[in-house]
């Protein structure tokens, strides 16, 4: 026989603490993404950036902070910790970790981890997002356009860091989003990377399409379903 679990009471402070944190994660995420394009496009070296790291630091404490009040504010405390770990593992600022013990480990590598906080600020702002819809399906196309188009921004950044002044095809920032973009749409793009950066991107981004365009498929027969049905009922 199943056993029941009774949900718990939830202070209110913790509930409005649990909506404050989803705001500052927003704000956060967006202040991390336009720092690391600004230090993207000037060529600064985040490691050495001592202010950069800093920030990277303390967001990845709020990121963290997130976690423990989102199992605090759930009616299944179990449930959620298991549920959110992997938010809990993109929050750790395994950055600063490498650069206070003095790991080696190649560019490529440590540029990659540069961006786990990013994936983790990706993730809020797309459940974020999708929380503006009431509708199921909506709030999950929202979400997943979301994570679409982030995921096609990073990408172009990776690629223009990595390409641009090695790969003689890359001549500016717009040819790294377009071969983006046309390689997140799966059609391909006449620009071949050259770098190891470059050829794992150009591995995630045709999957990322492949699982998130038939979302569109998915939502567009919802929505003209749904339409339909709402036209015969106004019709009887």
């Amino acid at each position: 026989m199943a056993t029941v679990v009774a949900p718990r009471h939830i202070p209110r402070f913790v509930t409005y603490l649990h909506r404050f944190m989803d705001i500052v994660v927003l704000v956060l995420s967006v202040m991390l993404i336009v720092w690391i394009s600004i230090d993207t496009f000037e060529k600064i070296n985040f490691l050495e950036n001592h202010q950069y790291m800093t920030f990277q630091f303390w967001v990845c404490i709020v990121f963290i902070l997130d976690y423990v009040v989102e199992i605090l504010a759930s009616d299944d405390r179990g449930h959620t910790a298991r549920s959110r770990l992997f938010f809990l593992l993109l929050s750790i600022p395994y950055l600063n970790i490498i650069n206070l013990l003095h790991l080696q480990l190649s560019h490529d590598a440590i540029y990659f981890v540069r961006f786990i906080p990013l994936m983790r600020g990706a993730l809020a702002m797309s459940i974020v997002i999708g929380y503006l819809s009431k509708n199921a399906i909506s709030s999950l196309f929202l979400s997943y356009i979301t994570i679409m188009l982030l995921v096609a921004y990073f990408g172009s950044l990776i690629f223009y860091q990595r390409e641009y002044g090695v790969n003689p095809m890359v001549k500016s920032y717009g040819d790294a989003l377009w071969w983006t973009a046309m390689n997140l749409v799966t059609v391909g793009s006449n620009i071949t990377p050259v770098t190891v950066s470059g050829k794992v991107i150009g591995v995630i981004l045709p999957i990322t399409g492949m699982i998130i365009f038939p979302l569109f498929t998915v939502y567009l027969t919802n929505f003209v379903t749904r339409n339909s049905k709402n036209k015969d009922d106004d019709a009887q």
